[in-house]
């Protein structure tokens, strides 16, 4: 594995290239560019904001903040898997006439969805100073954060990418199951909506809390909510803070992961030039 990661980093340059390709191609002959990239999060954003704090009464003050800051990961994330799926397929021609680390593709896809996220971060920290958010030590932290979900990325990158090639269902199994995902991760609400719960019964609150704090995808979504924003005391709900051993194990599940995924993809990469 260590002589894979030596030959990827000699190949950083057309990692490089095909980032800026790939960002080139996406807003070519676009007036408002990267913030096309936005518009649809924060359409999404301002719906559920409406919906929940509106409609369904949910009293958490600067709500559409503590959306967006899960929000915002959890759209790298989906678009990361997404793009990767097709990865190999759409450079076919590529992966049939030229030798290079076939990782190459995944990586490009993930960063460039990376810079994505990075610039939108950017936007949101500009839109918590004007909700007038103060500026928290925990901010510091947040690179750790980012590192630990961009393994992760990366990880599930390496699996969907190379199984798609074999079997193209994987790329429709992977819209429907990160809607479901969607839905099953602390994005729209906050896991001390569930801790509070009147309507879940004691015994499965327990289960339901652990469920979140041991997904490594889930615990990244609050620990973002922590780090970025300040606790919060809303009526009948108390913040929970961060569980800062949770985080530890989501770092070392997604190295595992990585890990795992970078060793399954170069096990079969050669065998993609055959299939595409």
């Amino acid at each position: 594995m260590l002589r894979d990661f030596a030959e990827l980093w000699r190949y950083r340059e057309l990692v490089l290239n095909l980032v800026i390709r790939d960002i080139k191609v996406r807003y070519k002959n676009s007036v408002l560019g990267f913030f096309w990239s936005l518009l649809n999060p924060l359409l999404q954003v301002a719906t559920i904001t409406v919906v929940f704090k509106f409609i369904m009464n949910v009293k958490i003050p600067n709500y559409s903040a503590y959306l967006l800051s899960a929000f915002l990961p959890w759209t790298f994330f989906q678009m990361s898997l997404l793009d990767s799926s097709m990865s190999i397929l759409m450079h076919g021609d590529l992966v049939k006439k030229t030798y290079f680390p076939r990782e190459v593709l995944p990586v490009s896809i993930v960063i460039s969805n990376f810079v994505h996220f990075i610039l939108a971060m950017m936007l949101f920290f500009v839109y918590l100073l004007v909700l007038g958010t103060p500026i928290l030590v925990t901010w510091l932290l947040l690179p750790f954060v980012v590192i630990i979900q961009l393994l992760l990325t990366l990880g599930i990158s390496f699996f969907i990418s190379c199984l798609n090639v074999f079997y193209e269902d994987i790329k429709y199994m992977m819209t429907v199951l990160l809607t479901v995902v969607f839905y099953c991760t602390p994005i729209i609400f906050l896991v001390e909506q569930i801790y509070y719960s009147d309507r879940i019964p004691t015994a499965y609150q327990g289960f339901i809390l652990k469920f979140f704090y041991l997904n490594p995808l889930s615990m990244l979504m609050i620990a973002y909510r922590k780090l970025l924003l300040p606790p919060f005391n809303a009526v009948g709900i108390t913040d929970l803070g961060l569980r800062w051993g949770y985080l530890g194990i989501a770092a070392f599940t997604s190295l595992i992961i990585f890990l795992a995924g970078y060793a399954f993809f170069n096990s079969k990469k050669w065998q993609f030039a055959e299939l595409v």
